[in-house]
């Protein structure tokens, strides 16, 4: 059983920044691919960003938030990141974090096995 617990949502002007921190449980948290999700009122939950996990890490991130936003992991403190800059009131959505066993750093949600609660982030104009 992996418990993540998402922190780092809050209320930010446009054109601001927040990083989001999902802590993990376990003890092959390195081994684990880490994905980040979000889900605006009345839409669907959507790819944010991914980092692959044990051997060589990658990177995957959706197109809207290329060049902003950057995922990140310590493995020493079992935690994944997602920095967030130039936000933007689009973005403004629940924030979750995602565990794949595999170590996969996908975009598809049914590849993750375990999900944190979500963090808002409200970004105002």
């Amino acid at each position: 059983q992996v418990q993540l617990v998402e922190s780092g949502g809050g209320l930010v002007q446009a054109g601001g920044s927040l990083r989001l921190s999902c802590a993990a449980s376990g003890r092959t948290f390195s081994s684990y691919g880490m994905g980040w999700f979000r889900q605006a009122p009345g839409k669907e939950r959507e790819f944010v960003a991914a980092i692959s996990g044990a051997g060589i890490v990658y990177t995957y991130y959706a197109d809207f938030v290329k060049g902003r936003f950057t995922v990140s992991r310590d493995n020493a403190k079992n935690t994944v990141y997602l920095q967030m800059n130039s936000l933007k009131p689009e973005d403004t959505a629940v924030y979750y974090c995602a565990a794949d066993l595999q170590g996969r750093a996908s975009a598809t949600a049914s590849v993750y096995e375990y999900w944190g609660q979500g963090t808002q982030v409200t970004v105002f104009p």
